[in-house]
């Protein structure tokens, strides 16, 4: 998937401003930067959600993940995962529920899990949910830092078995290190750094790969 000269401007603010950049097929992206660098907005672009200057060379298919769970409050978990599945693949519920821990809770509604089980739904759904780019804006962002590392271990151990192009947003420079094989800094609209991870999702919660510094570093725009 490749951006070439991707600007986006509301009025007279340029949010992006010439975005060349290749998402590679069956990677984890992440992307960082301080607020208001246009993170969201390139996830947006990414999805088809958002119009822009420049060319996005494919439109893929889009399953997002947001910071809040966003279940349906009317229906009960199981309830949440069918209904972005077509009724042939209904019999991946079960699979799913018991792979994030919620088995036997299928007929829980949402209202009555708590936060980090509302994410493990989220997270079973938008991994259910026909796709070939899956987003995810910050999705550990409110999370204790226990329930942080399980749902970290939980989305790459996910994304072992099923291989999908991920791109997600966070400000967590350790998320980007631990969960990614890239790193992108944004500053100003424009990527302004552009890092190799080495290793396999997920690495050990309580390492310190070098490139970790160089990442502060390109944040704190002391390059």
């Amino acid at each position: 998937m490749k951006l070439t000269n991707v600007t986006k401007r509301y009025g007279n603010k340029i949010v992006l401003e010439d975005i060349n950049l290749e998402i590679r097929e069956g990677e984890i992206t992440a992307v960082l930067g301080e607020s208001g660098a246009g993170k969201t907005t390139l996830l947006n672009i990414l999805s088809a959600m958002t119009e822009h200057e420049g060319t996005l060379d494919e439109k893929k298919s889009v399953s997002y993940l947001f910071q809040e769970a966003k279940l349906l409050p009317h229906l009960t978990v199981e309830g949440n995962l069918r209904f972005v599945l077509p009724k042939a693949e209904w019999g991946k519920i079960g699979e799913m529920l018991a792979r994030v821990g919620l088995k036997g809770k299928e007929n829980r509604l949402p209202g009555t899990l708590s936060g980090g089980e509302k994410q493990r739904a989220a997270i079973a759904r938008a991994f259910l949910f026909p796709h070939e780019l899956l987003l995810m804006d910050e999705p550990f962002a409110s999370l204790d830092l226990a329930l942080k590392k399980l749902l970290m271990e939980l989305v790459a151990s996910l994304w072992k078995e099923m291989r999908q192009t991920i791109v997600f947003v966070t400000h967590d420079v350790r998320e980007a290190i631990l969960l990614s094989h890239r790193a992108l800094v944004l500053k100003g609209g424009k990527i302004v750094g552009d890092f190799g991870v080495e290793g396999t999702p997920c690495r050990d919660f309580f390492s310190h790969p070098p490139v970790e510094h160089a990442l502060i570093r390109t944040l704190m725009g002391e390059n």
